[in-house]
Parts: C-alpha cells; sequence; structure tokens
C-alpha cells in the first residue's frame, strides 16, 4: 500500500512536471511572435521615415508660367522657343508657356488665370506695358514671384525683371546711320506699340542719336506697325508710293524692317535698321539686303530668365533687375549669327 502511494505520487509529480514545461514552451513561442512583429514594425516606421526623410531633404518643384506676347511675331516666338529650352535645365522647375496673342485682354486673362491656378513664379512680357502694369501688380499682391520680361514695367513694387536697354539697342545703328545716310536722305520710320518699353525707348534713341544731329535729314512718313511684318508691308507700299525714292527705313524691330523690305525692288539704293537679331535680319544682311540690326539675343534673355526665377524662387535674392548685353551685327559678322542660328536648328541648311 505504501509503495502503490509512493508511486503514485511519483506519476503525479512527474505529469505536473510535464504540463508545467508544456506551458512553458506555449508561452514562449507565443512571445516570440509578438517580439517579431514590433521589430517588423519598427523596421517599416524606419523604412518610411527615411523615405519621408529622402522626400523632404529632395529640392522643392516649381511651377512657373510664362505669358508670351505673341507667338505670330518671330522674335517673341524665338523667345517662347529659348525659355523652353532654358528651362530643361533646372529639375525643379516646370515651365508653361501662354499665348497672349499679341490682345491687351487674352494676355491680361492669361496672367489672372496664372494667378488662380497657384503658379509659385509668373514671368510677363508684355503687349503693353502700362495695359498689363494692373495685372502684375495682382501677381505680387497675391504673393506670387513676378518678373517682367522684354521689356520691363519700371516701377512695380515687389517685381522682378529681366531685358536688354532697347535704348542702347538703338543707339548703336542710329550712331552707324549717321555716317550712312546721304546728305538731305529722306527717310521712313516704323515704330513699335506706343506705350511699349522698348519701342518708346528705341524712338528716343533715335531721335537723340540720329534726328537731333542730322537735321538736313527728313522724315517723310512714320506710323506705328505693332511690331507686324504684314502692316509695315502695307505702310511701305503706301510709301512707296507718295514719295517715290526713299534713302533709309528706320525700324523699332527686324520683323517690322524685314517687311518693308519686300516692297523695296532695288535693295543697293535703300539703307535698313532694325533691332532684335532675327534668323532673317542676320540672311538679309548677309545677302546685302538689310543695313544692320542690334543683337537682342533670345538665348541670353531666356537663360538670364530662368537663372533669375530660380534665385528669387529658392530665395537667393528677393528682388533682380538685369539686362543683357548689346551687339551690333552688320555685314561684317552677320555670317557668325547665321552659323549660330543653323546650329541651333533656326536656319536650314
Amino acid at each position: 500500500m505504501k509503495k502503490t502511494l509512493v508511486s503514485l505520487v511519483l506519476c503525479l509529480s512527474l505529469l505536473g512536471a510535464m504540463l508545467t514545461g508544456c506551458s512553458s514552451a506555449k508561452n514562449d513561442t507565443a512571445k516570440t511572435p509578438a517580439t517579431n512583429n514590433n521589430s517588423s514594425k519598427e523596421e517599416k516606421n524606419e523604412s518610411k521615415n527615411e523615405s519621408k526623410d529622402d522626400k523632404d531633404s529632395g529640392s522643392k518643384q516649381y511651377r512657373v508660367a510664362y505669358i508670351a506676347r505673341t507667338q505670330s511675331d518671330s522674335f517673341a516666338a524665338w523667345l517662347a522657343n529659348e525659355m523652353k529650352a532654358a528651362a530643361e535645365k533646372y529639375d525643379d522647375i516646370t515651365l508653361d508657356v501662354f499665348d497672349g496673342q499679341a490682345d491687351d485682354e487674352k494676355e491680361n486673362a492669361a496672367i489672372e488665370n496664372a494667378i488662380t491656378n497657384g503658379y509659385d513664379a509668373i514671368i510677363v512680357q508684355p503687349n503693353n506695358g502700362e495695359a498689363q502694369r494692373p495685372y502684375v501688380e495682382k501677381i505680387v499682391e497675391a504673393g506670387i514671384i513676378a518678373i517682367t520680361t522684354n521689356a520691363r514695367i519700371d516701377g512695380i513694387e515687389g517685381a522682378s525683371s529681366v531685358d536688354a536697354d532697347p535704348y542702347k539697342q538703338a543707339a548703336v545703328n542710329a550712331e552707324l546711320a549717321l555716317e550712312q545716310v546721304p546728305e538731305n536722305g529722306k527717310v521712313v520710320v516704323l515704330n513699335g506699340p506706343s506705350g511699349n518699353f522698348h519701342a518708346d525707348e528705341r524712338r528716343k534713341a533715335w531721335q537723340a542719336e540720329f534726328f537731333d544731329k542730322r537735321p538736313d535729314v527728313t522724315i517723310v512718313a512714320e506710323d506705328i506697325a505693332h511690331w507686324n511684318k504684314d502692316e509695315a508691308m502695307a505702310f511701305m507700299e503706301d510709301w512707296v508710293t507718295a514719295h517715290g525714292q526713299i534713302d533709309a527705313i528706320i525700324s523699332m524691330n527686324d520683323n517690322m524692317a524685314a517687311g518693308a523690305l519686300e516692297i523695296v525692288q532695288d535693295y543697293s539704293k535703300i539703307l535698313s535698321y532694325g533691332v532684335d537679331g532675327t534668323a532673317e535680319a542676320c540672311l538679309l544682311i548677309q545677302e546685302g539686303k538689310m543695313t544692320s540690326t542690334c543683337l537682342q539675343s533670345a538665348i541670353d534673355l531666356a537663360e538670364l530668365n530662368m537663372e533669375t526665377v530660380h534665385k528669387l524662387l529658392t530665395g537667393e535674392e528677393t528682388k533682380i533687375d538685369v539686362d543683357i548685353e548689346e551687339v551690333l551685327i552688320t555685314k561684317e559678322n552677320a555670317g557668325d549669327f547665321v552659323e549660330m542660328y543653323k546650329e541651333r536648328g533656326l536656319i536650314k541648311e
């Protein structure tokens, strides 16, 4: 009986130990997944945080609107294309181009739309500076970076500008004309839009640097052709009929000069001056059909615009007003610029 009791006690003790061992193993197994889950969650959170840090440390993306004056004018179209090319050099800038169609109302509407759509910066090429002034002021009031270019609008507090000096552009041509226009010469003048900074300043330069110094020269006709080739052709057709021999065409841009020259039969008997240094003008000068122009490089303007807007967007600068240089193009150096245009695909071989 005593042996039986001892055996029973031993069996119960052994059974208890086995149950305790099973329970301990079960608990240990249960803890392991819990520990692994916490570790996995921490790793995911770390990975997520690393991704967020990478995103935060990456450059911010900026949306820039360029409101072009028009795409129908050769220089304005060239500038718009160069703006696109210059913007591609900046990984953090996306540029959208809008066509103002040489219409103040359409350009102003495009500016308002760009403000509403929340662009980080808006670059405006004015059709008529004073007509666009209140809308550029709206850009500033909305807390958006504003730049005016080709031509700048002066006196807008908080706005920047990238441009050329239109007075100097015309002056280099006028200095050449002083020696070239014959005594008692008859000339015609083609102007850009009234109120446009470039149009007005170029005309001032011609007055001060040429007409005031050559009182023997007579302006037989003068009108506003709005930078437009077709309008210049129409004026020139009337002027040739009314005045016969004309000694010089003084134009505030190349597009109007080229239009006027299309009406003239004998290029050798007429001088012609423009501004912009377009591909067409350089070819005309090389061929001896046009006298001179001043380069207003759309390449330089575009690159300087993108450099300027990037500095303003990133906070490197808060306001910038800067000009490109003016370069006189005559028959002596026109070939160099023709080659430049060929390399850029603007003149076909």
